[in-house]
């Protein structure tokens, strides 16, 4: 039974994000998975590093309770928009905050290459824009996606990690919408 760890970064609620996440969820879970969720607008936490590795303020109880959900789940799936070609600040600052040094990597005195912690997880990105994709891809060479794969997830251990983009949601119609809620519930359903 694969166990999915749900992190929805859209800091507004009631966005487009949030439908995709539950048709995501009634797809894994009509499929057998066991899928728990994390809304990271409710969450009580302070999304700055204040003084950065060195001087790390305590975990909050919240982000205490998501290192144990990813240490559970098999599968991370991350859902959130791009803004200005990276994720929401409120996303960045969770996996600032999270992905600590002896939970997610350590640093090897004799390697430049740090420890993969994360490893035998995988992750699927299901992201929105305003933006057509072919001028993230092309002119902006999609920064946002580089970040979250290899920067931050890869970095961890995180591997295989999908990507599943919807572009120029802010121009979609009612039908196009339902199409890409239901293949969201069918990403859901092969996984689970």
């Amino acid at each position: 039974m694969k166990k999915i760890l749900l992190i929805q970064g859209n800091p507004v609620k009631g966005s487009y994000g949030e439908a995709l996440a539950a048709a995501y969820q009634k797809g894994a879970v009509s499929a057998g998975a066991v899928v728990k969720s994390l809304r990271l607008a409710d969450l009580d936490f302070n999304p700055n590093l204040a003084g950065g590795y060195k001087n790390k303020p305590q975990l909050e109880d919240d982000l205490v309770l998501a290192q144990q959900l990813i240490s559970w789940a098999d599968h991370l799936v991350f859902v959130y928009p791009i803004w200005w070609g990276a994720p929401p600040a409120l996303l960045k600052g969770f996996l600032d905050r999270v992905l600590m040094p002896g939970y997610a990597f350590s640093y090897k005195k004799d390697s430049s290459l740090p420890q993969q912690l994360l490893k035998g997880k995988s992750a699927r990105l299901i992201v929105t824009m305003d933006s057509p994709y072919w001028y993230f891809s092309l002119f902006q060479g999609k920064p946002g996606h580089r970040m979250m794969k290899k920067s931050i997830l890869q970095f961890c251990g995180i591997n295989p990690v999908k990507i599943t983009t919807f572009s120029q949601v802010g121009k979609a119609g009612d039908e196009k919408r339902k199409q890409w809620l239901e293949a969201v519930n069918q990403l859901g359903k092969k996984l689970g």
